[in-house]
């Protein structure tokens, strides 16, 4: 259920509608736009008596939200989400870089690698303190350590941080050092993850899950929601198939119907979604003109030598290239690459 408030409702009327439905044993989530209020309801296991609230001064009128997820859906909030974060922007209008290594391996080179960032006007640093690994002989990351390079990186530079959230237990920790937690594939339905991080005050990064449709992906993003965190960012990072030219299959055909569905912004991983560098280049430019709102790039000054996924990495040689051609697309798409 949605609850449309009128355009010069009161921010007493607004209040006396949020007590109403906490009485009813519900959720209120206030969603305030350019020109009125609107108030989702979740918690309900039946119908809402939309005569309860329809009769309070300053409510206009109750929509029935269809979609089992209520708060990422476009029947909630019809207009498309902007966040901002780190002195940019991700939402409609932006194709918004996020680059970096795969893994903080040390100091200097996230250091370097930041500075390059902001040196050509990206504003967010991806590196993975925390790595999950298919092969537990596989480097895992740096763990704490990693997250106080991270920090120390974005005390020097600026550039904001977003990294992965592995396991509640670091939770805290995760959260202070980065300005945007990611979750990852494998946790894209860890719900007690989900529940957690719907509680952080940091925007969260959710990966699609390798074998997760799009209705599973946004009941994802809705655990989040749902805990009182609206600050959430899609990203596609390739689905599991049978193909076996790639590391995974790259679905950009789940651009268009997620933002037919969700106001929420999406992403695109190229680097994860092809596991070859040869291909991330042409792949970030069809994700841009596929509707993409951001994309994330593994670079890495030196790639060969990268302690995990180097074979998928441009060096800054390679990722500089392609920035000037996203924003020569961008220019036609009505987009700017920040």
């Amino acid at each position: 259920m949605l609850v449309v408030m009128q355009t010069h409702a009161t921010q007493g009327q607004i209040d006396h509608v949020l007590d109403a439905i906490r009485d009813m044993k519900l959720t209120p989530h206030p969603m305030p736009g350019a020109t009125r209020t609107a108030i989702g309801i979740t918690g309900n296991v039946g119908a809402v008596d939309p005569r309860t609230l329809e009769v309070l001064p300053g409510v206009m009128e109750l929509i029935r939200v269809t979609k089992p997820y209520k708060l990422a859906s476009r029947e909630m909030r019809p207009a498309d989400t902007s966040i901002k974060v780190a002195n940019t922007v991700i939402g409609p209008g932006t194709c918004t870089m996020i680059a970096g290594p795969c893994s903080v391996e040390n100091e200097a080179m996230i250091l370097r690698t930041a500075e390059f960032m902001m040196e050509n006007g990206v504003r967010l640093l991806r590196a993975g303190a925390f790595k999950p690994r298919t092969s537990p002989y596989s480097f895992q990351g740096m763990g704490l350590e990693g997250l106080k390079i991270l920090e120390k990186a974005r005390a020097k530079t600026g550039i904001g941080i977003v990294t992965e959230l592995m396991d509640t237990d670091n939770a805290d920790a995760v959260e202070a050092a980065s300005d945007i937690i990611q979750i990852g594939t494998r946790n894209m339905q860890n719900f007690s993850l989900l529940k957690c991080v719907g509680k952080a005050r940091k925007p969260v990064l959710l990966k699609r899950g390798m074998s997760a449709t799009l209705e599973e992906w946004l009941m994802a993003a809705e655990y989040v929601m749902a805990g009182g965190n609206y600050n959430v960012i899609l990203c596609e990072r390739g689905i599991r198939s049978f193909s076996d030219h790639s590391r995974n299959t790259l679905d950009l055909s789940v651009i268009p119907p997620a933002k037919k569905l969700s106001h929420l912004p999406i992403l695109v991983d190229p680097s994860h979604g092809t596991g070859k560098r040869d291909y991330v280049p042409a792949m970030a430019l069809a994700s841009l003109a596929a509707g993409a709102d951001g994309l994330l790039i593994e670079v890495h000054p030196d790639p060969d030598h990268a302690a995990s996924d180097g074979a998928q990495t441009l060096d800054f040689t390679a990722f500089k290239k392609l920035l000037d051609a996203l924003k020569r697309l961008a220019e036609p798409l009505g987009k700017t690459v920040n």
